[in-house]
């Protein structure tokens, strides 16, 4: 094979090297759990275009614009040790800066977990069937049918004139 040849060759096996872990783009980053775990958990200050950014650097584009809302699918994510099935963060349209996350767990699981990981509790704020669990943070976690649903949403700060 001649000097060309291998060069060709070996340009090619790079860029098929290349290609083969381009799915891997997809998999959780390590920063996963402090930035968006944190923001979650209402440990942080809530910016929707950093988180945007993020989650689209991490995960591509939004599957859905939906509800005030993008949406990302998170596949092979945990936080605190629960296997997270997407993301979203609020658009603009909102009078609140929101982020949250769809869990496998059901919620006492969930806050269980969260307790056991990150040390907040989550106290239960009534007696029905299907009740909310609100950190001393505000983070909150919800019942989606067996699974649940943890988010923190705070109002948008006033514009600076």
């Amino acid at each position: 094979m001649t000097l060309a040849g291998r060069a060709l060759a070996a340009a090619l096996a790079a860029a098929l090297a290349c290609c083969a872990f381009a799915p891997a783009l997809a998999a959780m980053p390590s920063t996963f759990g402090p930035v968006i775990g944190n923001a979650i958990l209402c440990r942080s200050h809530l910016e929707n275009n950093y988180f945007y950014s993020y989650l689209e650097t991490a995960f591509g584009k939004s599957y859905k614009h939906e509800g005030g809302a993008y949406w990302f699918k998170t596949p092979d994510t945990t936080l605190w040790g629960a296997e997270v099935k997407e993301v979203w963060i609020s658009d603009d349209t909102s009078e609140l800066i929101f982020i949250g996350a769809l869990t496998e767990p059901e919620p006492d699981k969930l806050a269980d977990a969260v307790k056991s990981a990150a040390g907040l509790r989550y106290p239960v704020q009534d007696a029905s069937t299907y009740p909310l669990r609100v950190s001393a943070l505000g983070s909150t976690i919800a019942y989606v049918d067996k699974k649940s649903k943890i988010y923190c949403a705070r109002y948008k700060p006033l514009p600076m004139g």
